[in-house]
């Protein structure tokens, strides 16, 4: 390789180091051709990457990035899954090691925190920043639909519910008062000397 496209590799590199979210890396020895573009496949369809290179240039691109920490785990054939997501290459690599035993996870990072291949299936295992955000959206979303319904509801029922409220009855004292009046009325159309002093 020449001088100036290994310097491009490792510029490269650093790059990916310096803004992934997280670095996973496995061996891949004895993959097939086609095995390994399955496999750059299904890391793009859930938004990583998979790029091979040669140890000394990933070691020297390793210098002076938060994840120096992992240039143990680059010998023999390894190769590098990456993504902006903290779990997504995570994820990927453990999914497509299950069917095909021959990509070994070594290990990795999240953010500036250093794995072991433990520490890469523990992460793969949580949920996807896109399940994350389908639940928050859920949680948002439910009361809100409840409320929806409350105020669609027919005005029917409204109602019914009005007119199955109880009648309040008069207060006794109303009641005796409006009996006394009536009594007294009725004294006052007996007796016309009284008609000037009662009032109605």
């Amino acid at each position: 390789m020449e001088k100036a496209k290994k310097a491009e590799v490792v510029e490269e590199l650093q790059g990916v180091f310096a803004k992934a979210g997280s670095v996973v890396v496995a061996h891949y020895s004895g993959m097939t051709v086609a095995q390994m573009s399955d496999l750059r496949t299904r890391m793009r369809a859930n938004g990583a990457s998979f790029k091979v290179a040669k140890n000394r240039l990933v070691m020297r691109a390793l210098k002076g990035t938060p994840v120096e920490g992992i240039s143990h785990l680059f010998k023999g054939p390894t190769g590098i899954a990456y993504s902006d997501d903290p779990i997504a290459a995570s994820k990927t690599a453990i999914a497509y090691a299950k069917d095909n035993e021959k990509l070994v996870i070594l290990g990795g990072s999240m953010g500036t925190t250093m794995l072991d291949a433990k520490g890469v299936k523990a992460v793969a295992e949580l949920p996807s920043l896109d399940e994350l955000r389908g639940k928050i959206v859920g949680l948002l979303q439910a009361p809100a639909t409840k409320l929806a319904g409350i105020i669609q509801a027919p005005a029917g029922q409204l109602a019914r519910v009005v007119g199955a409220m109880p009648t309040r009855k008069p207060h006794k004292a109303t009641q005796r008062s409006n009996s006394k009046r009536n009594e007294g009325s009725k004294k006052c159309r007996r007796s016309k000397s009284l008609l000037k002093t009662c009032r109605a």
